[in-house]
């Protein structure tokens, strides 16, 4: 699977400012529910929060990986954010995170939800990759550098 599968241009941002996990986690909301009309984004928020009160999705490094499943979802859907300022995000190292690749999943798709994370999270930890994303300056930009593997991508 690459990403362009499951990431739209519509659904990546680049700068967004967010003093906090909530505000992130509203804007990442937001992104898909413009971008999705089947999916609200009040639920997504929801879920999204729900997810974090098991457990941080921030992974160290910058980076966050929030998810969930929500049950009128289709296919997966995933949304990039590269934040303007790093925020606070109980990560495992402690460390803030400017670089959010949430997704969105099929309450059903329990396979599906488990290697597209394992994927996003091992190419998130992959230096090269990480840097484009924090070089990028503008969402078209950073849409192209997360896209840019795909052709290699073993997502």
């Amino acid at each position: 699977m690459q990403v362009r599968s499951f990431l739209s241009q519509h659904r990546t941002l680049c700068g967004v400012e967010a003093g906090s996990k909530k505000r992130a986690l509203q804007v990442i909301s937001q992104l898909i529910a413009e971008d999705q009309p089947t999916l609200n984004a009040d639920d997504i928020f929801t879920s999204l929060i729900s997810r974090e009160r098991l457990g941080s999705t921030g992974l160290g490094e910058g980076i966050a990986i929030p998810h969930c499943r929500i049950n009128n979802c289709a296919s997966t859907v995933g949304a990039l954010i590269q934040l303007q300022s790093p925020i606070d995000y109980e990560s495992i190292d402690g460390q803030p995170v400017d670089i959010l690749f949430a997704l969105i999943v099929p309450e059903e798709a329990h396979d599906e939800h488990l290697q597209t994370l394992a994927a996003i999270a091992e190419q998130l930890h992959q230096p090269g990759y990480l840097q484009s994303l924090r070089d990028a300056s503008d969402s078209d930009n950073l849409y192209q550098a997360a896209t840019e593997q795909d052709a290699n991508a073993t997502l």
